[in-house]
């Protein structure tokens, strides 16, 4: 299966030649010409590897790299820019960048970076990337969720979700930094939409198995752990 590539990049005309050059090398190639854009297609599927630029409308590509890396740091990133000075870089790779390339650049060192990058990433992971909290997991490469050994159907977003909270097992996480994190900072919508993707989930898990998970935390938010009782 060949290596699935994100290219969020908003010079249409450089995204195109960059995807037209990665399909003639046998990789599966998508663009995005926008942050937001971009990160709506990266949450919607599964990428091998990102080539991210900084300066995006409507999200930076730092603002856009956060996201990323707040919820995983298995997906290799190559930012790209036309910026040279070393406090962006250095900002990028703190971040969780990969590698950094600045424009122009010549397309067989992006090539090879871009090779490295992968072979580095599939020495690193495991062969099957698991989340587990008591009997619930999810495999973040299949994006496969399972509860009490029975599958979970979930919407992208109500997976992101649930990921989001697996990844902070027994901590009280409020709405707004479930909003933040799972749809965006650039998100203007009531952040009552949390309440209703709880509930989503929820139903969900509970149609499996009817012991709590996610429990609320009145007041504050919500917070993932298994339900205890007083004897």
């Amino acid at each position: 299966m060949p290596h699935r590539i994100l290219i969020i990049e908003d010079e249409e005309n450089i995204a195109r030649v960059l995807q037209l050059e990665l399909q003639f090398e046998g990789y599966e190639a998508e663009m995005a010409h926008t942050g937001t854009e971009g990160l709506l297609l990266y949450r919607e599927q599964q990428w091998d590897l990102i080539l991210l630029d900084i300066m995006l409308p409507e999200m930076s590509g730092i603002d856009v790299l956060k996201r990323i890396r707040a919820t995983e740091s298995q997906t290799p990133v190559i930012m790209l820019t036309a910026k040279s000075e070393v406090e962006d870089k250095v900002k990028g790779l703190d971040l969780g960048a990969n590698d950094y390339v600045t424009k122009p650049f010549e397309i067989e060192e992006l090539l090879a970076r871009i090779r490295n990058a992968l072979r580095f990433s599939q020495k690193a992971s495991p062969k099957q990337i698991a989340l587990t909290f008591g009997h619930l997991s999810i495999n973040e490469q299949t994006r496969e969720v399972v509860y009490f050994d029975k599958e979970i159907q979930l919407t992208p977003r109500e997976y992101d979700l649930l990921r989001y909270l697996l990844k902070h097992p027994k901590q009280v996480l409020t709405r707004e930094q479930l909003l933040e994190a799972v749809w965006g900072y650039d998100y203007y919508g009531d952040t009552n939409v949390v309440d209703v993707y709880i509930r989503y989930v929820r139903q969900k898990l509970e149609a499996a198995n009817a012991t709590p998970l996610i429990q609320t935390v009145r007041g504050v938010g919500y917070v993932l752990k298994e339900q205890s009782y007083e004897t």
